[in-house]
């Protein structure tokens, strides 16, 4: 199971790509992700023991330098983040869903793990800048009170960072909405 993660977002494809190599020569860590984002940036996200995701971050934040744009280190990540980063969530009952969106990958994926971890609730997704302008969202699902207590945790995230862009609770959602979010 993943309990560590670390990310750099860059506004360079090249310096990207560059900085994802050296982050897995530098230390034992996973790839998750290494890819081009969403206005022609590039994002970065590794998994590990903390000590290797720590230095993995801090080589890939030499190499990175003035192209970053923002990073993380998140130990003891909630299990349902990484299925929802990679879309491969299994949903059940459908009684509430709840959006946030922000300007940020980093605040998204501490959003995510921080609303999965303050309720009962289902990750479904955490689009990461791909095809929508370098944004992130983040959709969940679960009872009403469990999505709305889920949806305060993490988007208080973003105001406190000035990253939330919106946010939302729908309760009772039509059926083809729901199918659609999938």
């Amino acid at each position: 199971m993943i309990r560590t993660i670390g990310l750099i977002e860059l506004n360079s494809i090249a310096k990207g790509i560059e900085t994802a190599d050296a982050m897995l020569k530098a230390a034992e860590v996973n790839l998750i992700l290494s890819n081009s984002i969403c206005p022609g940036k590039y994002i970065v996200l590794i998994s590990g023991d903390v000590g290797s995701v720590k230095s993995a971050v801090e080589v890939g934040k030499n190499i990175g330098r003035e192209y970053i744009v923002d990073e993380l280190i998140l130990p003891s990540v909630h299990p349902q983040l990484i299925n929802a980063i990679n879309g491969a969530t299994e949903i059940g009952d459908l009684n509430a869903i709840g959006a946030m969106e922000f300007f940020s990958i980093a605040t998204s994926i501490v959003a995510a793990d921080a609303a999965a971890k303050a309720a009962s609730v289902n990750l479904i997704e955490i689009r990461l800048g791909f095809a929508i302008g370098g944004k992130s969202f983040v959709t969940l699902s679960g009872d009403i009170s469990a999505v709305n207590e889920a949806v305060e945790a993490g988007s208080s995230i973003g105001k406190e960072n000035g990253m939330l862009i919106n946010k939302v609770v729908i309760p009772s959602p039509r059926k083809e909405v729901f199918e659609k979010l999938l």
